[in-house]
């Protein structure tokens, strides 16, 4: 009702209550034809929180890049078309030996408090804390890449994450069309017998602290 459109009341049924005015439109992705020097990864939603299945979920990434990495590659095409979020952690520390190491994004609340996001030896990391890692973690070959992000309106939330920290990253351009617009951060608070909200607290920003999802802006992530 506020017209952040990504805050939700979450039942106890599983359901949920919105008051979202903007659609994401998700589509059937399809790889697109590869030269044999270009890798390609995809990242998909996630929406768990099992320690186990988050680190599942990142090796899989890790395990796209290792099984096409070699000297031959001279970039790599990264495709979040399609990923609507979740968990952001898993993500992150899946894509992070082609996005590189260190701070890639923040987090901005109301009151101009900055909180990073980062990759650091395998892991998803905030202010020091790994909250999602990957064990024995993959190094490319050829460090520091170029890449290519491919872009669609169905991607939201914790894929605009993954989209925004390839925000100023070097060698790195993006490609396909805006972005869902639900650049923001939620937190999740308890209210009774099973009810909670998922509050929006707070704007993504790339690592030069730009922020994306001001609702003045429109659709907030473009190529």
């Amino acid at each position: 009702m506020l017209g952040d459109n990504h805050s939700v009341v979450l039942l106890p049924d599983g359901g949920a209550i919105n008051y979202r005015t903007i659609q994401c439109n998700t589509q059937t992705v399809v790889k697109p034809a590869m030269p044999g020097n270009v890798g390609y990864v995809k990242v998909n939603q996630f929406g768990g929180s099992d320690p186990t299945e988050s680190e599942t979920f990142s090796k899989q990434i890790q395990e796209q890049i290792r099984s096409q990495d070699d000297a031959s590659i001279v970039g790599w095409i990264v495709d979040l078309r399609s990923n609507l979020g979740g968990n952001m952690w898993p993500m992150l520390a899946g894509i992070g030996p082609i996005l590189g190491e260190g701070i890639s994004g923040y987090f901005i609340d109301a009151d101009g408090l900055e909180t990073e996001w980062a990759y650091e030896n395998g892991a998803g990391v905030s202010v020091g804390v790994v909250v999602a890692k990957v064990t024995d973690p993959y190094e490319l070959i050829g460090p520091n890449p170029k890449v290519a992000v491919l872009l669609d309106n169905g991607i939201a939330s914790s894929g605009e994450v993954v989209a925004i920290s390839f925000i100023g990253r070097a060698n790195t351009r993006s490609f396909g069309s805006p972005t869902c617009g639900l650049s923001t951060a939620n937190s999740v608070y308890d209210l009774y017998s099973g009810y909670k909200l998922a509050l929006t607290v707070a704007y993504l920003a790339d690592r030069n602290k730009n922020k994306y999802g001001v609702p003045s802006s429109g659709p907030n992530f473009y190529q």
